[in-house]
């Protein structure tokens, strides 16, 4: 109840006064590409439930394009708007309309793609999926430049899929055993700082 209380006031206290930033970045990826301002993805949350997650395209927009789920290096698909950015994680803001929706935290497991979900094993999923997914997590810190990680790999998602989704799900399980305000202060202070220090 606590956490879902602090979610709710720091999403809607956030897309308050980030408001002006948020339009001015609506505006830029209008301009610099055509096509929608959010990218809508279908992902796993808490207790298996799907939902729609909110991002600013950083991409091309082909709707009729189905392309690989994970992000690899520097993609011929993301556009000079959408490379600013990913740097620094840009993209990620709109997810506070989830949060205030009630689909995400601010803190929680990443949620993923139900075709990589189906993977996990089942005892990391049923504790995974226990709690609402989140913007941010240790795992998000641990590993922020995943996509140039994959890009060094002969085969991307093959490496993804047996060595860093494991290395997440367990930060994850760790999350989760010892979640709290305190720990959730520290998590997002701490993506803060490495954001700004990029």
């Amino acid at each position: 109840m606590a956490k879902r209380a602090f979610d709710l006031l720091l999403s809607a206290a956030g897309l308050l006064l980030l408001s002006p930033f948020l339009l001015g970045i609506a505006l830029w990826i209008k301009l610099d590409s055509p096509g929608p301002v959010f990218f809508r993805q279908e992902r796993v949350g808490r207790h298996g439930r799907r939902f729609l997650i909110h991002k600013f395209r950083t991409m091309r927009h082909a709707p009729h394009e189905h392309g690989a789920q994970i992000t690899v290096g520097a993609d011929a698909r993301i556009t000079r708007a959408g490379q600013a950015l990913r740097r620094r994680k840009l993209d990620e803001l709109p997810q506070l309309i989830d949060v205030l929706a009630g689909t995400m935290s601010l803190v929680g497991p990443r949620p993923e793609v139900p075709r990589y979900v189906a993977l996990y094993p089942a005892a990391l999923r049923d504790k995974v999926l226990s709690v609402r997914p989140g913007i941010t997590d240790p795992a998000s810190i641990e590993f922020r430049d995943e996509s140039e990680l994959l890009a060094r790999a002969g085969d991307p998602e093959r490496v993804y899929i047996e060595q860093v989704m494991p290395a997440k799900l367990r930060r994850a399980a760790d999350y989760v055993d010892r979640m709290s305000i305190r720990t959730d202060l520290h998590l997002i202070g701490l993506t803060l700082r490495r954001l700004l220090l990029r």
